[in-house]
């Protein structure tokens, strides 16, 4: 059975929600992060950065939640067999670990990068539903997390000038495997 390895408020969550999207059966081993399990020998074996999420499926051991999601989607996915939306799907957890990530959560980017981002995803979802058209994908996973993550972590961002993103986040927030991934 695959192993996923996470702290609690890591994110082995975005993968735990994948994982769930998937129906694909996981153990999730929470390591403590406070009393440095993550640095452990054991677990630098799998990770030797010592960083979470990881996975073990088999013999296969992989780290960094973009890579694990790209990973998912091809060995237990219904991906079509096209370059182009390959790339385009990790053109969209790139995005999102990247650009997004950086551009929100760190505050010396916070308000020269939020508005240009925002208003640029705000724009693709008063056209569509989901960021690749009408169908959920891994994209959304990826994105959508990190949207997820921002009234959790910084309260005092206003989203209110992006309303087809919030209408997105309530969407892939109410979905079933969102809210079993991100139960306590």
């Amino acid at each position: 059975m695959l192993k996923l390895y996470g702290g609690a408020f890591s994110r082995a969550g975005i993968v735990k929600w994948y994982l769930e999207e998937l129906n694909v059966p996981f153990e999730f081993v929470l390591l403590d992060m406070k009393n440095g399990e993550h640095k452990k020998p054991e677990f630098l074996t799998i990770n030797p950065i010592g960083k979470v999420p990881a996975i073990v499926d088999g013999d296969f051991q992989l780290w960094e939640s973009g890579a694990i999601l790209l990973y998912l989607a091809e060995k237990y996915g219904d991906l079509p067999n096209s370059p182009e939306y390959k790339a385009t799907l990790a053109q969209w957890v790139l995005f999102a670990n990247s650009t997004l990530s950086l551009g929100v959560f760190v505050e010396a980017n916070r308000d020269r990068e939020m508005p240009r981002l925002m208003t640029a995803l705000n724009s693709i979802l008063e056209k569509q539903p989901y960021l690749l058209g009408n169908e959920f994908t891994m994209a959304d996973v990826a994105v959508g997390s990190m949207l997820a993550y921002i009234p959790m972590i910084l309260k005092e961002v206003d989203l209110s000038p992006y309303p087809a993103v919030l209408d997105y986040m309530k969407r892939v927030t109410e979905r079933p495997a969102f809210q079993k991934a991100m139960q306590p």
